[in-house]
Order: C-alpha cells, then structure tokens, then sequence
C-alpha cells in the first residue's frame, strides 16, 4: 500500500466511488465499492509512478494528510 493520501467519495452521476490523489496530479480511479476503488486507485499510483519515471518527470514525495484553509 502506498503512503499518498487518498480521498474517497461516491459520485452519483458515475455511480461509482472515486479514488483520488491529489499528491499526484491525475491520479484516480473508480470501483464498484469502497475497497474496489482503493485496490484499483494503488495500481494506478503504480503506473503513475513508472511513468513519471519512464518520463524523467519528478515525483513527489509522500506528505500524509493534506492541511486545508
């Protein structure tokens, strides 16, 4: 399991829940249910992470949870 935040939500109009990593721009992925869309969105920041790698493009580092003004 990666150290990235993770936000998940239910979208009504994808009628789905959504993952998303605000940490890496881009980076989300959807699922039936809750655990369904957390499993889909860690391989997903895998493949993020290989291709900003492929692509010599920076990474950024986990921070752990976001601070919201």
């Amino acid at each position: 399991m990666s150290k990235y935040e993770v936000i998940i939500y239910w979208s009504e109009d994808d009628k789905a829940f959504i993952a998303e990593v605000p940490e890496l721009p881009g980076c989300a992925a959807d699922g039936a249910t809750y655990k369904e869309a957390l499993a889909n969105v860690e391989v997903v920041i895998k493949e993020w992470i290989a291709t900003a790698k492929e692509l010599r493009r920076p990474i950024p580092r986990p921070k752990g949870r976001l601070v919201f003004a």
